[in-house]
């Protein structure tokens, strides 16, 4: 509510400091639910009814299997009792969810559900407000006008990116909106997929930018319930052990940077958890058949709702039992069980023949893209496995552009920290500190 005049201002301090006081700590480690006494409650009552609205939409008017230009350009203004909600490009975000195994149902329920939205007060420097989902699967962030339409004005190569690249690790962005309240300014805000799901095992959480000043943060006191996200110097003396995974990360944290490198951005985080893995999800031993299931369908804009990495059942039977191979490799290789190929094939055989290679083609598309073998997790696309630890890994805030005002903070920094390392360099420059850290710290 808004109010003006001085005795206003007091009455408006007054229910500020009875909302701060009165936040009831999310049972599940320290999320602050945004209930009836929150300062937030009712913006988010008007978020949830919109988004409801506005994916009930997509629901009634299916998307094409081919985006067109205009699905790219597409604004769509709901008007609802108390507020417009303002829907952007929803066919494109509606074929980014289609391809990550999601229904539209799920969607909406999970965005609208009646159980409250929860506030993340998180450590960052940024203005932005921060809510999850009840079920804590979707964050949703407010953004200025400038990062939304830096978003929108690159959709469509970060469309092709994710197609080309399906187990990319960039923040999947699911949705674009702007809510208009009568007398108070426009509000932004994106809807992504939370990389830190589900999280009710995660130990400790990291975001990294490949550099030291200002990036320790106290951890919080032992036993308290708060969550504090944690930063590179944090991390020090630790590693990421995934073994025969390292080489996949590795290269694929090396695509997604020189892909934000070419659009002249900086100062990303890579988002980092942990957990232990329970014994019954160590050491599972899978046939190249069941690589190829896991891993036939993923991100993909023409595919059907699948769960990423899986193959309906109907598919399966495409794909006969084949010889084990090392499935915690981004590559694999299949021993020729036919010798030189110079012997004759019965009509079997060449049936045979003909679905391992197949198979063998699934295979090479499958490295081409930089492909893994996909958890059978929640989340998958964020989610690596290790020998012991399941790591959740992500790369978000991917709207600062190298323009004028970061080049002159370059400068500053130069000279207020001489010697060491700070987060506003040169987007080339970001990219390979990044891409350094991740290889000194992992194995």
């Amino acid at each position: 509510m808004e109010m003006s005049g001085p005795g206003g201002s007091r009455r408006t301090r007054t229910v500020k400091r009875r909302v701060w006081g009165g936040l009831r700590q999310w049972k599940l480690l320290g999320m602050f639910e945004i209930d009836q006494q929150h300062e937030f409650y009712s913006l988010t009552c008007m978020m949830k009814e919109g988004l409801s609205a506005a994916v009930q939409n997509t629901i009634d008017n299916p998307i094409p299997d081919e985006l067109s230009e205009d699905d790219y350009k597409l604004e769509v203004t709901q008007i609802h009792k108390d507020f417009r909600m303002e829907t952007f490009a929803g066919p494109v975000f509606a074929s980014l969810r289609r391809s990550l195994g999601m229904t539209e149902k799920e969607y909406q329920h999970s965005l609208s559900s009646e159980g409250c939205y929860l506030q993340f007060i998180s450590n960052s420097k940024s203005k932005a407000d921060f809510f999850l989902t009840n079920d804590k699967r979707f964050f949703l962030k407010t953004q200025n006008r400038r990062e939304v339409r830096f978003l929108l004005s690159n959709l469509r190569i970060y469309m092709e990116h994710l197609e080309k690249f399906p187990h990319s690790l960039l923040v999947k962005f699911l949705g674009v909106h702007r809510i208009k309240i009568p007398h108070r300014r426009k509000k932004y805000f994106i809807v992504m997929q939370s990389v830190f799901y589900p999280d009710e095992r995660i130990v400790a959480r990291y975001d990294i930018k490949g550099c030291e000043v200002s990036r320790w943060t106290d951890p919080a006191p032992e036993g308290s319930q708060v969550i504090v996200v944690l930063k590179d110097l944090n991390f020090e003396g630790q590693f990421i052990t995934l073994d025969h995974q390292r080489p996949w990360l590795l290269h694929q944290v090396e695509i997604d940077t020189a892909f934000l490198r070419a659009l002249n951005v900086l100062d990303y985080s890579l988002l980092l958890a942990h957990q232990p893995l329970h014994q019954d999800e160590r050491n599972h031993s899978l046939s190249f058949a069941t690589l190829i299931m896991r891993t036939k369908k993923s991100v993909n804009a023409v595919s059907g709702p699948a769960v990423p990495g899986a193959v309906p059942e109907e598919d399966s039977t495409l794909l006969a039992p084949g010889p084990e191979v090392d499935c915690g490799t981004s590559q694999g290789h299949v021993t020729d069980i036919h010798g030189d190929g110079s012997r004759g094939h019965s009509p079997e055989q060449g049936e045979q023949s003909s679905r391992a290679g197949a198979e063998s083609a699934e295979l090479r598309e499958f490295q081409a893209q930089n492909r893994r073998l996909l958890p059978n997790f929640k989340n998958p696309l964020h989610v690596i496995d290790g020998p012991e630890q399941r790591y959740f890994i992500g790369i978000i805030d991917i709207f600062t552009v190298y323009g004028f005002k970061k080049r002159l903070e370059h400068l500053w920094k130069r000279l207020r920290h001489p010697g060491q390392s700070f987060s506003t360099v040169s987007p080339p420059v970001y990219c390979q500190r990044l891409c350094q850290w991740v290889n000194d710290h992992s194995k």
